[in-house]
């Protein structure tokens, strides 16, 4: 299985291997982030022994997505924005969303207990 088919076919189960990394951090941070004119809000997780990231971000207008990068055999780095469905975005715990939210409006990062957002 290729990375693209990972991040296409299995976003839930990806997001809910972020979501419990989340969880179990204390602190952990979500950052705020743009690029011209697209913001938002990202929680990020690192995998370095195997060279890779996995992201949720959240967009104006309720959109998030899964991000998933790695580099590959030759260390070029590769990105992988998947939108996320409204089945996917179910699995987002609410207190995660709720601080997403408040991220992305007040355009400042936060750090907070892992478990405040699994509520």
């Amino acid at each position: 299985m290729t990375y693209e088919e990972l991040v296409k076919n299995h976003a839930g189960e990806m997001i809910e291997k972020l979501v419990a990394w989340v969880i179990s951090k204390d602190p952990v941070e979500v950052r705020f982030d743009f690029l011209e004119q697209d913001q938002w809000s990202i929680i990020t997780m690192h995998i370095y022994d195997e060279d890779k990231e996995i992201s949720l971000r959240l967009h104006t207008g309720d959109n998030y997505d899964l991000y998933f990068g790695y580099y590959d055999d030759e260390d070029e780095f590769f990105e992988i924005i998947h939108p996320l469905t409204e089945e996917d975005k179910k699995v987002i715990p609410e207190g995660l969303k709720k601080v997403m939210k408040k991220v992305l409006d007040d355009e400042q990062g936060m750090r907070l207990s892992g478990n405040f957002l699994s509520r």
